[in-house]
């Protein structure tokens, strides 16, 4: 069974607001998966006209919503 791909968001430090969404493959390394998200930053940054150091990025987990037994 494959796993599912990650999903992340770039936030700005500063306002708190998410300013871009991702999704980045599962078969991708840990290292890989720094990097392009490292490069995403860098694209978001220069689109947005905001500094770099002021991005990070968090992924994006999906709650599991327990059914409750009737």
């Amino acid at each position: 069974m494959k796993a599912a791909d990650k999903h992340y968001k770039i936030i700005n430090c500063n306002t708190g607001y998410t300013i871009y969404y991702c999704t980045l493959s599962c078969d991708l390394s840990a290292d890989s998966i720094k990097a392009e998200l490292e490069k995403i930053k860098i694209q978001v940054a220069v689109k947005n006209n905001i500094l770099f150091d002021t991005l990070y990025w968090d992924e994006i987990k999906e709650e599991i919503e327990e059914e409750e037994p009737n």
